[in-house]
């Protein structure tokens, strides 16, 4: 993350033992907690989960290791590569630096995981187990074997020109950016919220999750298992899809994803309404941030709903007739927004979609 220094916010000993995943999440974690407003005076801290996830760990904690045990040798690992590196460590590390108590899980679904985190929450939240979830993701996987592995499976963008990198749904595009970073959000039960007198960005409304079954990598061809996770995630909301205005694409800016995806949101809210839906990936403006994705795209989704703009899908140029949507380019669009959609897709067929509603009292 460009700029960002752990000693701002780690005292030096602290910043030694935490992987830049859990960093991220912590500090994402306590933005999030201030603006909430929550207490242990007005909130029971023991019914407050943590659902963080992250769809590598502690990848650069992994490299650093391996390296120091090939050139120094096996007593000269750290004993704390394992739980620096483990995949569950952002949502334990944020538990203890908040003192939160309630249920802590990390969800891992390479680039579906902070949406199926958030999704889970809201569930949890649902069925009463808990008042308050601090939901989303976290990762920190920019380091050569980062770069190396995603690069030599053809994923990565090969263009020279910044202003032609990361270019979602655009005919020329040639694969993602990788980022990096957290986003987490603070999902509550609406009574709790009113009576502690919280700030309201948005109402969920509405969480699917499918299997495409198909590869370990690419999206099922005729976008059918994402449309599924839309159709879902459209019944639980209740709504009809006429009633979304705006749909945050997954949008990784590879050749595969932009058509299925594509394809797959014609399949969900049928070809009359997916003509009058606006679309945008906001990969274009940070990159993919692979597990952490979802986590900071429903933020995007949150505060979309709250100033009435649509995001756009930045550096957009050359139309692609397989991407047939009204892909909202290179300038905010200002237009009041009641329901917006987020999807994720990741690595193993997973998709995940969850739907945020503007909130009226």
């Amino acid at each position: 993350m460009k700029g960002y220094d752990p000693l701002e916010h780690f005292e030096p000993k602290q910043a030694k033992r935490l992987d830049r995943s859990s960093q991220f999440a912590i500090v994402a974690a306590r933005e999030a907690f201030k603006d909430s407003g929550i207490t242990s005076q007005n909130t029971n801290l023991e019914r407050v989960g943590i659902f963080v996830s992250s769809g590598i760990g502690g990848l650069n904690t992994i490299q650093e290791q391996c390296e120091i045990r090939t050139l120094k040798g096996h007593s000269r690992v750290s004993p704390m590569f394992i739980p620096m590196s483990i995949v569950n460590m952002p949502a334990g590390n944020v538990a203890i630096d908040l003192g939160l108590k309630g249920e802590s899980i990390s969800i891992v679904t390479a680039c579906a995981s902070s949406t199926n985190a958030i999704g889970e929450a809201y569930r949890t939240i649902q069925y009463g187990s808990e008042d308050v979830v601090f939901a989303g993701g976290t990762e920190a996987a920019i380091c050569e074997m980062g770069i190396a592995g995603f690069e030599n499976m053809k994923a990565l963008c090969t263009a020279s020109d910044k202003t032609r990198a990361s270019i979602p749904f655009d005919k020329e595009r040639s694969g993602f950016v990788m980022g990096e970073g957290a986003g987490i959000l603070v999902l509550e039960e609406l009574e709790h919220a009113k009576a502690r007198g919280a700030k309201i960005y948005a109402e969920l409304i509405g969480y699917g999750a499918t299997s495409d079954s198909y590869h370990i990598t690419s999206p099922s061809p005729d976008g059918e298992g994402a449309a599924r996770a839309m159709k879902r995630a459209i019944e639980d909301a209740g709504i009809l899809p006429e009633e979304i205005d705006y749909i945050n694409a997954h949008g990784t800016s590879t050749n595969l994803n932009d058509v299925c995806e594509t394809k797959a949101i014609k399949k969900a809210l049928g070809e009359k309404a997916s003509k009058k839906v606006m679309v945008s990936s906001t990969k274009g403006n940070i990159g993919h941030l692979l597990g952490a994705a979802g986590g900071v795209e429903a933020i995007f989704c949150a505060k979309a709903i709250e100033e009435s703009i649509v995001p756009p899908t930045i550096h957009y140029q050359v139309k692609d007739e397989e991407c047939d949507l009204d892909i909202v380019p290179n300038e905010i669009r200002n237009q009041e927004l009641k329901i917006v959609m987020s999807n994720s897709l990741g690595f193993g067929g997973h998709n995940a979609t969850i739907i945020l509603k503007k909130y009226q009292d």
